[in-house]
Order: C-alpha cells, then sequence, then structure tokens
C-alpha cells in the first residue's frame, strides 16, 4: 500500500462517510517490519521523510494500539504542535483507533493541543492516555522532523515499560488494521463518529485556560500589566501562539501584539522552536539590548519548555526552578507549602539549597519527565524542572512553558520589581550556582560516542586526582534508584564531581534526528557573600578547559566552539 504524503488529500475511492453504519475495516499486510522505531525519551522523532515512508508511521501507531493499556472501549486523547503531517497524522490515527475498538477520541480544533495542554485533558476526562503529535523544539516542514508520542493515563510520558512493549511489537509486526472513513473536519468544534468510535472536536485552549485560572490570582497579574510593565511573548508560529493570546491579550489584557509569532505553521516558519538564546534572537535582542519591554518569554514547539528574560536580564532554567520554589506561595495553587521538588541530574543544585532552608525533600532524577510522574503521583514533591528550559507542577503530569510563564508574573505582581531584582535577591540570600550548558550538534555518533566510551573508561582513575584547580571527589555514570517503585535507572550521564562542590557532567541526546548531540553542563557555586555579578562563562572558564582538555572535545568532534551555549 503506498502511504499518501502527510499533506495530501485522501483518494475518493478510500472515503466513506465517518458518520457510515459498519464502515469498511481493513489490514494491510507487512513484507518486513521496521527496525528503527524504538521511542527515546519523548516519543519517536524521526524526518518527516522517514515518517512519509509506505507503512511507516501506521506501523508505529499499530504498536501503540496493540501495547497500550485499555484500547478496546476506552477514551482517547489526541493532538499536536501543528507542524507538517499533523493533520495527515491525526486522520490515520482515528481510523486506526476506529478498527482497534477505541470508544472515544478527543481532538482540537486544527488538531493544534500543546503538550501540558494534553497532560491536562487526559487527566481531566479519565483517558487511557494520549498520542502527542510533535518533535518537540527540532524544526518542522518537509525536510525538518516530526515525532509520535504516547502519554499514559496519568497524563505523563509512557513509561520505559510501555515503550519498550512498543518498539517490541514494531519489530515483529506483521500487519496493520484500520478503518475506511471520510477526513474529521477539525476546522470547528464538532461531534463525529467511525463506526462505533465518537470524535470529539473541541477547543483545545479552552479547558487549559481554565486550569491556569485556578492557579494564579489573574487580577494581580492583569493589574501589574497594567502599570507601566509591558510584556512580549514569542510564540515562535508554534502550539502555544493561540494558548497565549487567549492568556496574555485575552485575559490579563495585555495589548494586541504582545504575543509574536502567535500563529501555529507547518514549518515554524522556518525558524528552530527552541527557546535558548540562539534560536529566539530576536526577543534576546528586544530584552537584553532594548528597553522597549520589562519582561519576556517564549516557548516550543510542542508549549512545554519556557525561557524568560527580563530587561537587560536572561533567567538560566536552573535558577528559574529555584526561584520559583523559594516564591511558590504567592500563588494560589502553592500558598499552603511545597510538598517537596525534583531536578533532573544535569540540573544546577540551586533548588537543592532552596529546599534545604525551606526544610524539605529535595529528588535528584534522570533527565525524562517520566520520572518526576512518579514522586507526583506518589505527593513527594510539588514542583520539578530541568536545565533544558523545563518547568512543571502537579497540575499536569509534563513540564509546562506557559504556566512557568504565568508563574513569574504572579511573582513580579507580587514583589513589584524587576526580573534582575529577584534574581539578585535571591543570590544574595541563597548564593549563585554559576552554571552553562555547550551544546554540539549533529556530531558523527560514531565519533560522538567514541569520546563517550572512552571518557566513561577514565573515570575510576580520575578520582583524588587533580581538575580544573580542583580535586576530584567522585567520578561515575549516573544512576538512579526510584523512591517510589524502587525501579533502577543505570548509565544516564557521566558525572565528574569536584570537593567546592563545582562539577561537570556530559551527555549524549537522545531528541535529535542527525547524528548526535554531545551535551556538557558546567556548575560551580558562589555563596551569597561572594562574587556575584560575574559573567557565568568567565566563572566556569577553568572547568570548560578543563573538560575540553580531558575529553579531547575539539580534537574528536572537530567542532572549535559548540553549537548552542546556555
Amino acid at each position: 500500500m503506498r502511504l499518501i504524503r502527510f499533506d495530501e488529500e485522501l483518494p475518493s475511492s478510500l472515503m466513506t462517510s465517518s458518520a457510515q453504519t459498519g464502515p469498511t475495516q481493513r489490514q494491510v499486510h507487512l513484507n518486513t517490519p521496521f527496525n528503527d522505531q524504538k521511542p527515546g525519551t519523548s516519543g519517536l522523532r524521526k524526518s518527516s521523510k522517514q515518517f512519509e515512508q509506505t507503512n511507516y508511521l501506521e506501523s508505529f501507531i499499530e504498536a501503540i494500539f496493540q501495547t497500550l493499556p485499555g484500547v478496546e472501549g476506552g477514551t482517547l486523547i489526541l493532538g499536536g504542535d501543528g507542524r507538517y503531517g499533523n493533520h495527515r497524522a491525526i486522520d490515520v490515527i482515528l481510523r486506526m483507533g476506529a478498527a482497534h475498538g477505541l470508544s472515544r477520541v478527543i481532538t482540537t480544533t486544527n488538531g493544534i493541543l500543546s503538550t501540558p495542554a494534553a497532560s491536562h485533558l487526559i487527566r481531566a476526562n479519565k483517558a487511557i492516555g494520549g498520542i502527542i503529535l510533535s518533535a518537540s523544539h527540532n524544526q518542522g516542514g518537509p525536510d525538518g522532523d516530526f515525532g509520535v508520542k504516547v502519554n499514559g493515563a496519568n497524563g505523563g510520558p509512557a513509561a520505559e515499560s510501555l515503550t519498550n512493549a512498543i518498539y517490541a511489537c514494531s519489530q515483529a509486526l506483521e500487519k496493520y488494521s484500520l478503518v475506511d472513513a471520510d477526513v474529521i473536519p477539525l476546522e470547528t468544534p464538532g461531534h463525529h463518529a467511525i463506526g462505533g468510535m465518537t470524535v470529539d472536536v473541541i477547543d483545545g485552549v479552552e479547558d487549559y485556560v481554565e486550569l491556569m485560572q485556578k492557579l494564579f490570582d489573574f487580577g494581580r497579574i492583569k493589574d501589574l500589566i497594567k502599570t507601566d510593565f509591558p510584556v512580549v511573548f514569542d510564540a515562535m508560529h508554534a502550539v502555544t501562539g493561540p494558548y497565549a493570546k487567549r492568556l496574555l491579550e485575552g485575559l490579563l489584557g495585555a495589548p494586541t501584539g504582545t504575543v509574536r509569532n502567535g500563529v501555529p505553521l507547518e514549518d515554524f516558519g522556518g525558524g528552530h522552536p527552541d527557546p535558548n538564546l540562539t534560536y529566539a534572537a530576536e526577543l534576546a535582542d528586544l530584552l537584553l539590548n532594548g528597553k522597549a519591554y520589562s519582561f519576556g518569554a517564549a516557548c516550543d514547539g510542542d508549549g512545554d519548555r519556557n525561557m524568560i528574560l527580563g530587561r537587560g536580564c536572561f533567567v538560566n532554567p536552573s535558577d528559574s526552578l529555584a526561584i520559583l520554589a523559594a516564591n511558590a506561595n504567592v500563588a494560589p495553587a502553592y500558598a499552603d507549602g511545597l510538598a517537596g521538588v525534583a531536578r533532573s541530574m544535569p540540573t544546577s543544585a540551586a533548588v537543592d539549597v532552596v529546599a534545604k532552608q525551606l526544610n524539605i525533600d529535595c529528588f535528584e532524577t534522570p533527565t525524562g519527565w517520566k520520572f518526576f510522574g512518579n514522586l507526583l503521583d506518589a505527593g513527594r514533591i510539588t514542583l520539578c524542572g530541568e536545565e533544558s528550559f523545563g518547568t512543571g507542577s502537579n497540575h499536569v503530569r509534563e513540564k509546562d512553558g506557559l504556566w512557568a510563564v504565568l508563574f513569574w508574573l504572579q511573582i513580579l505582581a507580587e514583589r513589584r520589581c524587576s526580573v534582575a531584582d529577584v534574581m539578585t535577591q535571591h543570590w544574595s540570600r541563597f548564593g549563585r550556582h554559576y552554571y552553562s550548558r555547550h551544546d554540539y550538534e549533529a556530531i558523527a555518533s560514531e565519533n560522538a560516542h567514541g569520546l563517550y566510551n572512552r571518557l566513561e573508561s577514565m573515570l575510576p582513575r580520575l578520582i583524588g586526582q587533580p581538575f580544573a584547580g580542583r580535586q576530584v571527589s567522585q567520578a561515575d555514570n549516573f544512576s538512579y534508584s526510584d523512591p517510589v517503585d524502587g525501579s533502577e535507572t543505570q548509565s544516564q550521564g557521566l558525572r565528574i564531581l569536584l570537593e567546592d562542590g563545582s562539577r561537570v557532567v556530559v551527555r549524549l541526546s537522545g531528541t535529535g534526528t542527525k547524528g548526535a548531540t554531545l551535551r556538557v553542563y558546567l556548575e560551580c557555586y558562589e555563596p551569597s557573600h561572594g562574587n556575584l555579578n560575574q559573567d557565568p562563562q568567565h566563572a566556569l572558564a577553568d572547568l570548560i578547559n578543563g573538560i575540553d582538555a580531558l575529553a579531547e572535545i575539539q580534537k574528536r568532534t572537530g567542532m572549535q566552539r559548540p553549537t548552542v551555549i546556555t
């Protein structure tokens, strides 16, 4: 069977009315199964061209429906970030869902659904889970990337046991099933049917906005924006545009035009929907070099990451998590205090210091939001975050970009000062964790793994040795024992821990689709009475030079400098 291109209309010979009784169901046999459909930390991400291979998308969806618990008679949430392929994939999933006996699918107008909003809909509708069509911050379009992510019934990313089962199924797949039916119109809300399966197209923004109104004091934030506190938000032509317009320009009274690049586009306007200083350079220039705005923010392709800026001030994501924790009581949802906090291992220990002063637990987990999900479900934590521009709380089971933006506005509405003042006052109380991440992207996989494996083999010999003018106290490949279910997770990143609390972490990323990405994380702590006003790259220079010499980064990658520095 020929796979119709993502943007191609289905031929009439394959279509029957979506409301027809007893639509035709058929099976498509595969010559050979695909062997490259192993999901990463955020689902299956491949190039759009790979997803356009005959039967490729259908095979992965079949593997999901054969392994996701509760499919027959269950409710599924479905939507995506609007990238190229979104509409075509929704149609395929609806027709395959009907063939597998789903009772109901809830999708959204134009198929636009942010990852945190999807998590909320799963939880609110007691769905069996959700399928989110996104490659997150990766570029879109015919020459970009596409992705399929599965979330479980708790609203969080699928557990590793499920993703492993999906992969195993995909490797042994012989056929898939689907129903021939008309394409469901997604332009407006409506109620449809494919055989015995109902399809509800809803306003994907409304439920999420109502949730945010329960968490924050919109009246106080609106008063802040009215009092000469100009705000700008860059949606990067990705999923958060409609949400941000409803929230910022609608409910909070910010002027029209506050939300820039607010229309989701299949190729994100040719941009890279990754909210950092490199890919959101125009926004960064407005805040760091201009005086027109007091606060700026951006979110990524699927709406779960955020970047926070003040006038002349960039907020490091690790600091952002610590500041939210330290000021949580200003938001109505967290006024009674926090159960605990958690951070991913590569994230700086800034939140650890806050947790210690608040006398609450702080957990260090592997990268991947599913590890936070166990802690959230067990009531062990309230806030959590990753250095990769992701923060969240127990309101959903995903990181949430716009939630973080509103939380910052809530703090500023209460404190009535600048972003820079919030940060300076925080450091003067808790000390400063100078921190940076250096990304070396699209490295030849052989070179990246050679560098990584060589460094790992050196770790046992480093303990007690000098490094960057300090002494190595511990060197290992991080492992994690989950305090909730007792599961063990190994080999999560190479750590070089120094006796003064500084550290270097090296990881290979699983989120790219071209070659490999080497990530180097650098951190040193300056106490509250120390020098708190250094440039991070200067403060970390000895660590930067030390890890380059030890791991031979420039020599082995052929790159004189990182692709992205944050």
